[in-house]
């Protein structure tokens, strides 16, 4: 009996350990009904603390903690950029497409520096339009 029941523990714990996020899901401790606005903003901001001064981006560092943040701030937008005001769809695209390579550390620096600009104006426009 002792047997089966820790067998039964053991199979709820492997079960319960192996469950994955909903698919299209990039992020934890937030909900899918989370307001767009917030969370994007929220991962913009997050990243920033990261990224150098505006105007400073040769001398940014892509070291991994900065590409992890950028990896974040693309499955953030990617999940929720789709719900955010019309107005800012190209931002959001914008923002989409140069955080998928700003999350790659093999991209080579000049690319980085020039694909940092393009995020930095659009995410401005993100968190302009949000307010």
């Amino acid at each position: 009996m002792k047997r089966l029941a820790a067998s039964a523990l053991l199979f709820l714990l492997i079960a319960a350990c192996g469950s994955s996020p909903a698919p299209g899901t990039y992020s934890t401790g937030g909900d899918p009904g989370d307001d767009p606005c917030a969370r994007v903003v929220s991962a913009i901001g997050y990243a920033g603390l990261l990224l150098e001064p505006e105007g400073r981006e040769d001398a940014q560092d892509f070291e991994d903690a900065v590409i992890g943040r950028l990896a974040e701030v693309h499955g953030i937008t990617r999940q929720f950029g789709p719900r955010l005001p019309d107005s800012l769809a190209a931002a959001v695209r914008t923002v989409e497409s140069t955080t998928a390579d700003l999350s790659k550390a093999q991209v080579p620096r000049e690319r980085q520096v020039a694909l940092l600009k393009r995020y930095r104006t659009a995410a401005g426009q993100i968190e302009a339009g949000c307010r």
